[in-house]
């Protein structure tokens, strides 16, 4: 059955290979990237709608789902697939004053996902979440220091949003699977790409290795799993509030995921750094 699908992220990586495999399957596409020129290149190819933002900058954000609001109508959106993000190097902060590694791959698709709720839930809508293993090997969050003040490393920083996306996943099905709205957390593979390139991160070491092509999967194979996230059926496919490893339901974890508290003291302290209610 076709779909209103909006991929974040969608100008390169899984996000581009993603929207590729659903070119012509009858979905309508709504893509996002941050560079204009490769956004527009792979809606071109795939026939999508695109939008371009940056989510170093909350305002762009604010900005991209009032046009994407205005641009569904009365449709809604039937998923939301956070795929945005990304490891950085030394602790930078955004033009909103916060560390730009929980920004983008957090509170920016925090506060997207919730100024789209009322396209989402008028859809039973399905959040999918791309976040990571790294989620477990490098995470422990302290919400009150969100931006790593105290302690910060990429690695630290990278696992911590990636840990927020899983706990966001988490309270979204809490507040809002009674209402119709699934959210789902997964990790793609360690994918083939330039990926912590520009890092001192550990994982930058994996990508240069001559185990390299044993140790990752393609854009391509990542982009298959997204996809099987985004066409599947929230309860049969796959089951809400959850987190997986690839295709397969993981209880390897960090600890952390299964605090309810922490979910929801998350929740309260991004959107009161946001700036919703």
């Amino acid at each position: 059955m076709p779909r209103t699908v909006v991929i974040t992220g969608a100008s390169d990586g899984i996000g581009a290979a993603a929207a590729r495999q659903l070119a012509g399957s009858g979905h309508r596409l709504l893509l996002v990237g941050r560079s204009v020129e490769k956004t527009a290149a792979i809606a071109r190819e795939t026939g999508a709608e695109h939008f371009t933002a940056d989510f170093a900058r909350l305002d762009e954000v604010r900005a991209l789902a009032t046009r994407i609001a205005e641009t569904v109508g009365d449709q809604g959106i039937d998923v939301l697939a956070n795929n945005a993000g990304g490891i950085f190097g030394d602790r930078t902060p955004t033009a909103d004053g916060f560390e730009k590694t929980i920004q983008v791959n957090h509170l920016a698709p925090f506060l997207l996902t919730n100024l789209l709720l009322p396209q989402l839930l008028q859809a039973d809508a399905a959040v999918v979440n791309t976040s990571s293993v790294g989620h477990r090997l490098f995470g422990r969050i302290d919400v009150d220091d969100l931006d790593n003040r105290r302690r910060y490393s990429a690695n630290k920083a990278y696992g911590d949003a990636k840990l927020a996306n899983i706990l966001f996943t988490k309270s979204l099905h809490a507040k809002f699977h009674a209402q119709g709205l699934s959210a789902v957390a997964f990790h793609p593979g360690v994918v083939r790409t330039n990926f912590a390139a520009e890092t001192s991160s550990v994982m930058r070491l994996l990508y240069r290795t001559p185990l390299r092509r044993l140790l990752t999967v393609s854009s391509d194979t990542g982009g298959e799993t997204l996809r099987w996230f985004i066409e599947g059926t929230p309860g049969e496919t796959w089951f809400s509030g959850a987190y997986y490893d690839e295709r397969e339901l993981s209880t390897r974890v960090n600890p952390q995921v299964d605090d309810a508290d922490l979910a929801e003291a998350l929740w309260r302290r991004s959107a009161e750094l946001v700036g919703i209610g």
